[in-house]
Order: C-alpha cells, then sequence, then structure tokens
C-alpha cells in the first residue's frame, strides 16, 4: 500500500490509528503465542523452560558466521527453511500425479456444470452479461 488512489490513504490512516490488523500481519492465537515463549524461554536456556532445538519452518538459531555467509540479512526464511513435509503414503510418483489429474479433470467437469448453472440462475434475472453501447 504505498499509493493514495481509491481511498488507500485514509484505509492505511484507519489501519495506523486504530491499531487495526493489515495484510502483513496477523492476530496469533493463544496456543501460538505459547509456543512461540516456550520455545524463546528454551532458546534463552531458562531454568525449566526445557532444551531449545531448531525446527525447520518455525525457529533457528543461526550463529553469526550463518549471518554474516547471507550477507547480514535477516530475514527469517533464510535461517529457518521451510517446514519438512512427509507423504502419508509410499505411492509412487507417477501413479500419484495420475491419481491428481483424473481428480482434477473431475474438479474441472464440476466447475464447468457450476458455470453453466449460475449463468443460468442469472439469465433467468435478466442479467445476460451482454456489453453496453
Amino acid at each position: 500500500m504505498s499509493s493514495n488512489q481509491s481511498g488507500e490513504g485514509e484505509i492505511r490512516r484507519q489501519l495506523i490509528e486504530q491499531n487495526l490488523v493489515d495484510r502483513t500481519h496477523r492476530e496469533m492465537s493463544e496456543d501460538e503465542i505459547t509456543r512461540i515463549a516456550r520455545t524463546w524461554h528454551a532458546w534463552r536456556g531458562e531454568k525449566g523452560a526445557g532444551k531449545y532445538a531448531d525446527i525447520a519452518g518455525f525457529c533457528k538459531s543461526a550463529d553469526l558466521d550463518a549471518i554474516a555467509g547471507h550477507g547480514y540479512v535477516l530475514t527469517p526464511g533464510r535461517y529457518v527453511g521451510a517446514e519438512e513435509t512427509t507423504d502419508d503414503d509410499d505411492m509412487p510418483f507417477d501413479e500419484r500425479m495420475e491419481q491428481l489429474t483424473a481428480k482434477l479433470k473431475g474438479q474441472f467437469a464440476e466447475s464447468a456444470k457450476l458455470e453453466k448453472a449460475i449463468l443460468k440462475n442469472l439469465a433467468s434475472l435478466g442479467f445476460t452479461g451482454k456489453e453496453s453501447p
């Protein structure tokens, strides 16, 4: 949001003045806040906080050499990385792709059917989508 077109300046003013959540911020749940706090206390080595461990996609304790290696850029993604995922099945890739492609074709067919139904309903209300002169 860097322009003042379409009332964006007013929107930004209200976001700031009313301390509202915007596109770059989000409200965290109590569980998320607790997880972050526990991790921070463990990272600091506080008594009773448990042992700290790096968790891909969530937290990473980077040393100065790693930070220097990234040109002192502190963007979290450079260090934390992405959360590791696991496949819940042992299906071979080609078989999985065939299955997913078949599912996608079915969803495309359903989409086309719904599109026709929506256009029919709009037409029955007098909305045909004809361009104005």
